[in-house]
């Protein structure tokens, strides 16, 4: 695969393909759409001179917000402590009957 692209990662989708036609309206539509921009270099489906601006402005972003990105662990959460409580009597639940002449979804007539 000697005729890749510049900054083409993977092999190039046939103009029918569903997200190729995505990416590429959205970058005609959306110049700045950064989404577009990589993939469309990413998959080699701009023209040779395009793509070579657009790889250098994608490596330009992504080294500009690697740099600007600390590495730091946030602090871990301190778990609540869940306490689980006894039901005194189920006396709620004996008042409630299973079945009966008038069942849900039956009709009367």
């Amino acid at each position: 695969m000697s005729d890749l692209k510049p900054g083409q990662k993977f092999p190039t989708p046939t103009p029918g393909f569903g997200d190729r036609v995505f990416y590429e309206t959205l970058l005609r539509q959306r110049p700045k759409s950064e989404m577009a921009q990589e993939w469309c270099v990413n998959h080699g489906v701009l023209p040779e001179a395009e793509a070579k601006k657009l790889f250098k402005l994608v490596t330009e972003r992504k080294k500009k917000k690697g740099s600007s990105t600390a590495a730091v662990a946030a602090p871990p959460k301190k778990k609540k402590k869940v306490t689980k409580t006894k039901l005194l009597s189920d006396s709620a639940d004996q008042d409630m009957q299973m079945g009966g002449p008038e069942r849900i979804g039956s009709t009367v007539l």
